[in-house]
């Protein structure tokens, strides 16, 4: 330890020391209550630093989110529902997608369309798509970027889904610009 160190260890010592006095003289008569009390706080108190000391590592298993390795890969975990789900921006706004291999091309939500300035009243349907609800109708678009952690591509060709959609898709067309995809260990593994 450094003399700094031992020093701030002897304030809080002396610290806790006249608080500790403190409180004894001041719940002589209902000590026993009062220590109960305390002891009941404390534990209250070890177990906020237990836990947000345990976050970092739960966090994963809780909420796994996607990492960029120094390499130019893109990790994407397995969620707990058994899709892959990873963030990208399009046009400049987050949007949120489970990667699907069994759509053809990337399939946006009409809400997160819009909210990546896609201008919905002026879209033509005339695509149909087939999904587990049905066939839905399709408008095709042009995005001006999507961006994936440290790849970014512009120009990508997407559709506009007429259905309720809670989600959007990311599709082959997208995930055919990768040069390697590999899913091993509950792991997605995105390669250019």
């Amino acid at each position: 330890m450094t003399g700094d160190q031992i020093a701030n260890l002897a304030y809080l010592g002396l610290l806790g020391a006249v608080i500790a006095g403190y409180f004894f003289a001041s719940h002589r008569q209902n000590l026993g209550r009062s220590l109960r009390q305390l002891m009941l706080w404390a534990l209250i108190f070890v177990g906020v630093i237990a836990a947000y000391g345990l976050w970092t590592d739960i966090r994963q298993d809780v909420a796994p989110t996607q990492a960029y390795l120094d390499d130019g890969r893109i990790e994407v975990p397995l969620g707990p529902d058994g899709h892959y789900h990873l963030t990208a921006e399009v046009n400049g706004t987050p949007v949120k997608f489970i990667v699907d291999t069994g759509a053809s091309d990337i399939v946006l939500s009409a809400a997160d369309a819009e909210r990546a300035g896609v201008d919905l009243a002026g879209l033509t349907y005339w695509g149909q798509a087939q999904t587990a609800n049905g066939v839905v109708r399709t408008a095709p678009v042009q995005l001006d970027s999507v961006r994936l952690g440290p790849v970014s591509d512009t120009g990508v060709r997407a559709v506009v889904n007429e259905g309720a959609f809670d989600y959007s898709l990311l599709g082959m067309s997208y995930l055919a610009r990768f040069a390697r995809i590999e899913i091993a260990d509950n792991r997605l593994v995105l390669t250019r």
